[in-house]
């Protein structure tokens, strides 16, 4: 069970990002951080802060809360 959140996130963060149009690496970009990292984040491997989470959520127009939901 450690780290199905993450995983959770991941699959969301997916998601939203392939409704709106964003590929990986483009999504990064707005994001300010590298493509590896965001590959990471979709795959849960990646601890993300509430802070990033809320820039991610605002940048998909989605609300956070969204994105820590099982689909």
């Amino acid at each position: 069970m450690e780290g199905e959140l993450q995983k959770v996130v991941g699959r969301n963060l997916r998601r939203y990002r392939q409704e709106r149009g964003y590929s990986q690496e483009a999504f990064a970009e707005v994001m300010g951080v590298h493509r590896t990292y965001m590959g990471g984040v979709e795959r849960g491997e990646r601890n993300l802060t509430l802070q990033t989470l809320e820039r991610m959520a605002d940048i998909l127009d989605v609300e956070p809360l969204s994105l820590l939901r099982e689909a």
